[in-house]
């Protein structure tokens, strides 16, 4: 069975028509800031109430106050995304560092493999960790966070890291699942 490439994911969900007032004004910021509604909002669009709560933790962790850039953020979202070859994140966010970083190679480099890149301490630092959360988070212990504390993370710091790390686990599992596609847009941004 052909899969409609026009459907956000392989999961024939029934769509909220009209959606509500304040969801189109959400998606309509998306079109205008982004030049697209990204295709997981869309993918999640069946269920306002999970849209909600999927839009509040990503804009809380990924825009809110932190001691994280916005690009460090989003390198922890493609490391974590590589390692469970996420396809949709890996497309999504890697065109983010591209565009935030304005280097198109960090971008390809966090995709394939972050370790290859030429990266400062703190955030091969953080990138460790990161890719040690998602590999085998039991094994991560006092020594772990003291390499962040090394570099100039602050235990708040820590915190942001692994909740940007333990998200995108969590959305590259549910992505993986129903087959969740990138939009097409992606593919050409900040190159």
């Amino acid at each position: 069975m052909t899969r409609d490439p026009k459907k956000p994911t392989a999961l024939d969900l029934p769509q909220v028509d009209p959606l509500p007032p304040e969801t189109q004004k959400y998606f309509k910021i998306c079109q205008e800031k982004l030049g697209l509604v990204p295709n997981v909002l869309r993918a999640y669009a069946f269920d306002v109430d999970k849209l909600n709560a999927f839009t509040a933790m990503y804009n809380d962790l990924m825009l809110g106050a932190s001691g994280l850039t916005k690009l460090e953020r989003e390198m922890i979202a493609v490391v974590v995304s590589s390692i469970n070859r996420c396809w949709y994140c890996q497309v999504a966010h890697g065109a983010a560092v591209r565009q935030i970083s304005g280097d198109p190679a960090l971008g390809e480099a966090m995709v394939m493999n972050y370790r290859a890149a030429s990266l400062k301490e703190r955030q091969r630092a953080m990138l460790d960790f990161a890719a040690k959360l998602t590999e085998s988070s039991a094994r991560i212990e006092e020594a772990d966070r003291n390499l962040l504390r090394d570099v100039g993370f602050s235990d708040r710091d820590i915190f942001d890291i692994a909740s940007v790390a333990a998200f995108f686990n969590m959305t590259n599992r549910v992505a993986s699942a129903v087959d969740m596609r990138p939009n097409d847009e992606y593919h050409a941004q900040a190159r």
